[in-house]
């Protein structure tokens, strides 16, 4: 039965996948064709982090598991020396407003992302050393300065979405782990008043706050995404109009294969498309979690379980953002959206998830 659930999750991110590379071309071909004279420049791109990403993902499913639980602390040593390194100017490149990308051409890599997989290893290696964890808050201390200070330096850049979603899944895991509630209602009220001092030194996500909440009233500048956005959703109706009958991927929507993908999914396969997408996300996780309770090894254990709501949660977060629910936040849809190293990293953390998840026999 654990083989099936480990085959059924291969399976279900390989059809995520397979969606991703028929969406980034359907909503691309036309800006890639104007920009670079070569409609399939990016779907080209994204074939080739697909073709090593399953690379990479064959190698760590060979890889003995207690690699992972070895090395945990230098993993998290090499992501703090690359986020640190991507804030030098020169050696940092700036995209998007952000200085979090390392270029290699026309390719870019983002430190942070490895950062959110190396900090959860590492997290839950310590929780699995520790005894009684819930009893007293010193013990998780460490971690949350680790966190911290890991934020702090994603938020340089800066990089709010990554940031929340490391964040986030750190939680999830001393959750997980027995945290006792006080503290997270802590966590609450220090992330509340760290929002307020990040919207008072950066009025843009003030801008961003207001268009959410009535993106007509600045239609041409912040609320200019969220409005085509949902002219893509809005007419897809059951059915939508086809693939490649999307209207607004003709200059309407900007960059429509990065973080808005999903509209034009629902534009061109309208309720169908979107509830397939959603569907195959929710046995994703399902299976993750069944993985996570059939673990009896806590690091194991842990590591499934954060490695998969990170995934959930960053997916949960770019649906929210593409039909409106929360504030723009420039995170990508896992395996589907346009993004090589979004891609890799997400790739390697179900690598790292189908090899934990082994028996031995």
């Amino acid at each position: 039965m654990l083989k099936n659930k480990r085959l059924i999750l291969f399976i279900v991110m390989t059809l995520l996948i397979l969606i991703g590379l028929l969406m980034i071309f359907s909503s691309s071909y036309i800006w890639a064709d104007y920009k670079f004279g070569d409609s399939l420049k990016y779907v080209k791109q994204q074939l080739i982090f697909v073709i090593i990403g399953f690379l990479i993902l064959y190698i760590i499913m060979k890889l003995n598991s207690d690699f992972f639980y070895k090395y945990s602390k230098y993993f998290l040593i090499i992501s703090f020396i690359l986020l640190g390194l991507v804030l030098i100017p020169g050696v940092g490149v700036v995209r998007n407003g952000s200085r979090s990308w390392f270029g290699i051409g026309s390719f870019g890599i983002q430190p942070s992302e490895a950062m959110k997989i190396a900090i959860i290893i590492f997290t839950a290696k310590y929780l699995s050393l520790k005894r009684n964890v819930y009893k007293k808050f010193s013990t998780i201390v460490p971690v949350i300065i680790i966190m911290g200070l890991a934020f702090l330096l994603i938020m340089l850049q800066p990089d709010f979405g990554t940031g929340v979603i490391l964040v986030m899944s750190v939680v999830a895991v001393l959750f997980t782990a027995g945290v006792n509630m006080k503290y997270f209602y802590m966590f609450g009220l220090i992330g509340v008043v760290g929002a307020v001092v990040l919207i008072l030194i950066a009025p843009y996500r003030l801008d961003r706050i207001t268009s959410f909440l009535n993106p007509w009233s600045d239609p041409l500048g912040t609320g200019f995404q969220i409005i085509q956005s949902l002219y893509a959703i809005g007419p897809g109706g059951l059915l939508g109009f086809g693939f490649l009958g999307s209207r607004q991927k003709h200059f309407y929507l900007p960059e429509p294969q990065t973080d808005f993908i999903f509209s034009i999914i629902c534009e061109e396969f309208g309720i169908f498309g979107a509830l397939l997408v959603i569907v195959l996300f929710a046995i994703l996780i399902i299976m993750i979690i069944k993985l996570a309770l059939d673990e009896e090894n806590m690091f194991k254990k842990y590591v499934i379980f954060g490695l998969g709501f990170q995934i959930i949660f960053q997916a949960i977060l770019n649906l929210s953002v593409v039909i409106g629910l929360i504030p723009v936040t420039g995170v990508t849809l896992p395996f589907i959206s346009y993004g090589g190293s979004s891609l890799l990293v997400t790739m390697v953390s179900m690598g790292i998830i189908l090899n934990l998840s082994k028996r031995n026999d």
